[in-house]
């Protein structure tokens, strides 16, 4: 199974303060023609995305849900799912390995992994495969960090850069172990 990231990080590494907050997150801004950076393309190409509770709760927040894929929250204790999403949302505890035996065993093939815990757990396990990175244009200074604490290197291919016109610069990479 290929598992993939694709998030925003300010220019310092945080993908939210240390609160969880992504207010520093351009919205609405920038050029039209920039369109949403690739996201939509890359959303097509996943079965299903797993996210830590944290990065639930957070999507919670957004007023509507924004996925309409399944969508499965990793966490150690049982997790409250609103009946409007309930067809849409899982609630599963495991390893990483043990998370994408699971959903290959029902046929997907592609996951995006999001949130700092979760995506940091999947790179340790050497379960990630490709990283899609947008740095913001701004310093938070303090936040939750991308990426952690590493038992090893973890080598990487730079695939493309692509840049915007408000400044983002995102960063594609295969993970070669």
């Amino acid at each position: 199974m290929k598992a993939s990231i694709f998030i925003a990080t300010s220019l310092d590494g945080f993908i939210a303060r240390p609160d969880g907050d992504i207010d520093w997150l351009p919205v609405g801004e920038g050029n039209p023609a920039d369109g949403d950076y690739g996201f939509s393309a890359f959303i097509e190409t996943v079965d299903a995305l797993v996210m830590g509770r944290g990065t639930f709760e957070k999507a919670l927040t957004f007023g509507t849900w924004p996925y309409k894929k399944t969508v499965v929250v990793l966490s150690h204790h049982p997790v409250e799912i609103p009946p409007d999403i309930v067809g849409f949302v899982e609630w599963m505890k495991g390893t990483p390995q043990e998370v994408i035996e699971r959903l290959a065993a029902r046929g997907v093939k592609h996951i995006y992994v999001d949130g700092g815990r979760t995506i940091q757990g999947f790179l340790e396990a050497g379960m990630l495969q490709r990283l899609i990175i947008t740095q913001i244009p701004v310093l938070i200074g303090q936040g939750i960090p991308l990426f952690g604490p590493l038992r090893r290197d973890v080598r990487l291919r730079h695939v493309s850069t692509r840049t915007y016109t408000n400044g983002l610069v995102q960063n594609e990479y295969l993970v070669l172990g």
